[in-house]
């Protein structure tokens, strides 16, 4: 139970608390999804069409991560997995959030999502279009979801990783939601400081992951973790 617990406070924290950042990389979509000419139902099905088709792209990657980090659980690594995510996102955040714009793939992957983007954007003509835009929009290389991508990684665990993605996508959705009605009224200046707090979100969750890998015993925050043998079978 507690790394049910664990996946899900995990996922909607990293989101909510970590979203203003999503500023920087979602908000310019965000702000250009033509959805002001619906009606404000239709509108605010279009806003939540397009945030759970990110929450499930997230819940994708997440799935595949956590079956990744169970492989580590069959060879007993799980206290090593933990406390290697928690000083990847150390790293990760010294060396900038931005990281990955500076990786040649990556950017060109990411040139791809947008110019896809670009094409679904054009086409959306009912609120369930959106759907579809949002689901490519997980696909964007994003800081943030490398540091939800670790966390998965770490549950070891396909149902908890995709878990965790998912409710990231879904702590994403205050900010992402007001950003795409209220976006207007938020400045720059504002924007920029947000954002600010993100590394310090981050660095909050690395300690997190390397105190649960340490095995101290302390419910939910750093749980005895089982170990587990493989049983190998043999003829005489």
């Amino acid at each position: 139970m507690s790394d049910l617990i664990f996946s899900i406070i995990t996922g909607l924290s990293i989101g909510f608390l970590g979203s203003f950042h999503c500023i920087g990389m979602c908000g310019p979509i965000a702000l250009t999804l033509p959805v002001h000419h619906f009606t404000n139902r239709q509108k605010y099905l279009s806003i939540f069409l397009y945030n759970i088709g990110r929450a499930l792209t997230y819940a994708g990657l997440g799935l595949i991560f956590g079956f990744l980090g169970n492989q580590f659980r069959f060879w007993g690594l799980q206290q090593a997995v933990s406390i290697g995510a928690g000083i990847f996102l150390l790293v990760f955040i010294f060396s900038s959030l931005s990281v990955s714009s500076r990786i040649p793939l990556v950017q060109k992957f990411n040139n791809r999502v947008q110019t896809g983007l670009g094409k679904l954007l054009a086409a959306v003509n009912s609120p369930a279009s959106l759907f579809s835009v949002g689901l490519l929009n997980g696909l964007l290389p994003c800081g943030l979801v490398y540091v939800g991508i670790t966390a998965s990684l770490a549950t070891m665990n396909a149902g908890y990783g995709a878990l965790l993605m998912f409710t990231f996508g879904i702590g994403t959705i205050p900010v992402m939601a007001g950003l795409m009605l209220f976006g207007h009224l938020v400045s720059f200046r504002i924007r920029q400081r947000l954002n600010k707090a993100v590394p310090y979100v981050v660095g909050l969750m690395a300690i997190i992951l390397i105190i649960r890998g340490m095995n101290l015993g302390v419910p939910f925050l750093s749980p005895k973790m089982a170990k587990e043998s493989a049983k190998i079978e043999t003829c005489h």
